[in-house]
């Protein structure tokens, strides 16, 4: 399995591990389907959202 990392963008984590959808909502982060998400990074998305992207990582990478 690919380790989920900050350069990757949201549409391609949730196309590869869905059901980290969940860990997503759980940081604040509803618009998952939107047109900025297919070319968002996590990286960039922790940084607009305000949320530890390292704990984000972390559990994005559990669920995965």
């Amino acid at each position: 399995m690919q380790k989920i990392t900050p350069d990757m963008t949201i549409h391609n984590v949730l196309q590869a591990h869905p059901e980290t959808v969940q860990v997503f909502l759980s940081f604040g982060m509803h618009c998952l389907g939107c047109p900025g998400a297919r070319g968002e990074t996590v990286g960039q998305a922790a940084a607009k959202h305000g949320v530890d992207l390292a704990e984000m990582l972390e559990k994005l990478n559990e669920v995965a």
